[in-house]
């Protein structure tokens, strides 16, 4: 990650997570119980078989978190993935035990107890 990135992810995740903190009930419990979980880009993603409901719930966070990269990387001069990419160092580094989340492999893992985070090479 670039000096110029790591400057403002404090920004990125702050605002990328205060939807977080406000979610649903019904994406936070799908969350606790391995369904839902945060992405190496910056998106949560489906890791089960959800209902139309969690599944809209998840979108429309997403889709806040869209708008959220698209605003900051016009303003910064970055690509939008690259600061959705900064996000996601920020978040997989918050992943709790038990939650599941997802690297750049596109393979879904769930945090376990007593094991280190791992977080990607181009996020340190």
């Amino acid at each position: 990650m670039t000096r110029r990135m790591m400057a403002w992810a404090a920004v990125v995740i702050a605002v990328a997570v205060a939807p977080a903190a406000a979610q649903t009930p019904l994406v936070d419990a799908a969350r606790g119980a391995g369904q839902v979980g945060e992405r190496f880009d910056g998106y949560l993603g489906i890791s089960g078989q959800p209902s139309a409901q969690l599944r809209s719930q998840v979108g429309a966070i997403n889709i806040r978190r869209r708008a959220l990269y698209s605003n900051l990387a016009t303003s910064r001069g970055a690509a939008p993935h690259e600061v959705g990419i900064t996000a996601g160092c920020q978040m997989l580094a918050r992943v709790e035990v038990g939650q599941m989340f997802m690297l750049g492999d596109g393979q879904w893992r769930r945090r376990m107890p007593g094991q280190a985070m791992p977080i990607p090479d181009y996020c340190r």
